[in-house]
């Protein structure tokens, strides 16, 4: 299966990484390169995060990521939606769901 990366996605992936490469470079290439790591198995398992609580919905899953949750959605495709924090809560409205 194909992995797609929204634009939302990078460009919160993106964010972080400047924001942990004021600190330190190359903790934040690290950081980049894992995220990527993480997240390839997924064209062969897109199955094997959880559903995303907050939303309820068998195609909108996580995988967690350190401090930060990596939430995607299973069709055709795994696309990754967003990246954010593990302590925000997703909004449905945020990745065009609602709560079933």
């Amino acid at each position: 299966m194909r992995i797609e990366w929204s634009p939302l996605a990078l460009e919160r992936v993106e964010d972080i990484a400047q924001y942990i490469a004021q600190d330190d470079p190359e903790a934040a290439r690290r950081w980049v390169v894992e995220l990527f790591d993480i997240v390839g198995p997924l064209a062969d398992f897109p199955e094997s995060g959880r559903v995303v609580p907050e939303v309820g919905v068998s195609r909108i899953r996580e995988v967690i990521f350190g401090a930060y949750r990596v939430i995607y959605s299973v069709r055709d495709r795994v696309e990754i939606l967003t990246v954010r924090r593990g302590s925000q809560l997703l909004r449905p409205g945020e990745i065009g769901e609602e709560p079933s």
